[in-house]
């Protein structure tokens, strides 16, 4: 596993925007203390994983801020030969998820976008919750999606995010 300065570096060298950076940094912190508070409740989470994938997670906004930006950094950290698992944080981090469906209706890979593991929950989940540097609600969330034209299940699929992972 790479290290949390090397993860930060990797986001500057591949040419993020400090306000991108600075919003990985502060995914990962949020994420980090959700990752803590699951596992002193017994959960099973891998603290560093949620560490280092919650700071790359925007690694695609190098190159792209449109939704593809999540293809695009897994496609990115592939290359640079980034641990699997960092990979898939970074491809399933968009709202809830995006299923094989709605990927193909928005031009993606052909490919599930719907995290699984715990890890990839925790950093979608907080990620949700960030605007910026800004912490803001579920609810907020949700009316930002919806002012968007969110899908219905993309909508559902972040409120079955908070209600595994709670209040961060």
């Amino acid at each position: 596993m790479i290290s949390y300065e090397t993860a930060v570096k990797i986001l500057s060298d591949c040419g993020c925007n400090q306000n991108v950076i600075e919003h990985c940094l502060t995914v990962s912190s949020l994420s980090v203390r959700t990752a803590q508070k699951l596992f002193a409740s017994g959960k099973s989470v891998d603290v560093e994983l949620v560490r280092i994938g919650s700071v790359l997670h925007d690694l695609g906004r190098a190159r792209t801020h449109a939704v593809d930006h999540a293809a695009v950094g897994a496609g990115m950290a592939v290359e640079l030969g980034l641990d699997p698992r960092i990979v898939q944080i970074i491809k399933r981090h968009i709202g809830g998820g995006i299923s094989r469906r709605e990927a193909k209706d928005l031009g993606l890979p052909d490919d599930d976008y719907i995290p699984v593991t715990i890890e990839e929950k925790i950093v979608a989940h907080c990620d949700n919750l960030m605007r910026g540097t800004e912490l803001i609600s579920v609810d907020e969330c949700i009316s930002r999606m919806r002012s968007r034209n969110m899908s219905k299940g993309g909508i559902d699929r972040v409120r079955a995010l908070a209600d595994e992972i709670g209040v961060c």
